[in-house]
């Protein structure tokens, strides 16, 4: 196939939660787009865009100059509950077919990838880059987005150190994530935080807190301990259980939505440009129902089922009869990619213990 000469004109859209590091997504996309021979449409609040029609047509590079180093996402994004309904979708493929837009690149999260293989079933190629700052898609090392909230979370935890170390406090801190525990992990090591509690592994309170009790006694001040948002409300529970067992004064802390607000990391700015140009590369080579990768410092892609799948077996969520559908080389891999993927968090949250 020549190339650039299939697509006269793709639409790309963010979805789901904003993510440092969407824009240089969204840039990369566009000038490697027009860089192609391919117009770009800007679809504004993700798949709002879509259903309502509410875009740009971008034909000019200087048109997504100076947003690379900006957070959030320019071209806003939504939750587009309508677009999950047949006459959404239908509205969808309306302005698809009267705009003459032949494939869409979706920057999002796993919602995101559930939208965009519903596109690519009705014959409109399609491809997702992973942008969440979760890091929860599990066909992924790395989503865009991600170390940026680790960066801004590990700077607020620092600043706490200074109140935690004058006044002999411990501090809890509840960092984000959603239901995985990646940010928890990453920042508590980063940190040097006491603890940390992920909903992947057990928390062994008990010990946790004899622990604070003798490093109190063996002349230690401060404390920070840091709780996933995925272990829901245990964080200001365990605030009140230690300042009653240890008798340190306890703050809880919640910076939430703060960390995802800050300016991308360059490691960001750099994997989203690398993912926003290789999606324009699939849709060139006739791909579609992908989402690119990133495993072992190297792109790649994924069928989007599979990504979804893996997810879901990663999760928990996966059906006994969704489980006994896989082939035995499908369950093999996905499992064998859960544990690795458990297998790292296993071994950060143990060395956060390690050298605390």
């Amino acid at each position: 196939m020549e190339n650039g000469k299939k697509f006269r004109r793709i639409g790309v859209l963010t979805s789901g939660g904003d993510a440092p590091g969407m824009n240089a997504a969204y840039r990369a996309v566009v000038r490697a787009g027009l860089d192609k021979g391919i117009e770009v449409v800007a679809l504004y609040g993700g798949y709002r865009g879509l259903v309502e029609s509410d875009f740009k047509v971008i034909s000019r590079r200087c048109e997504v100059s100076n947003i690379i180093n900006l957070a959030g996402t320019c071209i806003y994004t939504d939750r587009c509950t309508g677009f999950a309904t047949e006459p959404g979708m239908q509205k969808a493929l309306v302005t698809l077919k009267e705009n003459n837009i032949e494939g869409i690149v979706a920057i999002g999260g796993d919602g995101t990838f559930r939208g965009a293989t519903d596109l690519a079933s009705r014959g409109i190629p399609t491809i997702g880059i992973p942008g969440t700052i979760d890091n929860d898609i599990t066909a992924t090392d790395y989503t865009i987005g991600f170390g940026s909230a680790v960066d801004i979370t590990m700077k607020m935890i620092d600043s706490l150190r200074a109140t935690s170390e004058s006044h002999a406090r411990c501090c809890v801190v509840e960092v984000m994530g959603r239901h995985a525990g990646h940010i928890a992990l990453r920042t508590a090591v980063a940190c040097g935080a006491f603890a940390v509690a992920v909903p992947e592994f057990e928390f062994d309170e008990e010990k946790v807190i004899k622990d604070m009790i003798e490093a109190r006694a063996a002349g230690k001040r401060g404390f920070v301990i840091i709780v996933s948002e995925g272990c829901v409300g245990y964080g200001e529970k365990l605030t009140k259980t230690i300042e009653e067992k240890t008798g340190i004064t306890t703050r809880f802390i919640c910076p939430a939505h703060i960390q995802r607000g800050g300016d991308p990391t360059a490691d960001d700015r750099i994997i989203a440009s690398e993912m926003g140009s290789r999606a324009i590369d699939e849709l060139i080579r006739g791909n579609s129902d992908i989402v690119i990768t990133l495993r072992k410092n190297q792109l790649g892609t994924m069928n989007i089922k599979d990504a979804l799948n893996v997810d879901r077996m990663f999760k928990g969520k996966m059906t006994p009869e969704e489980k006994a559908a896989l082939t035995p080389d499908q369950n093999a891999w996905m499992q064998a990619r859960c544990d690795e993927v458990l297998s790292d968090m296993k071994r950060l949250y143990d060395l956060v213990y390690e050298i605390r």
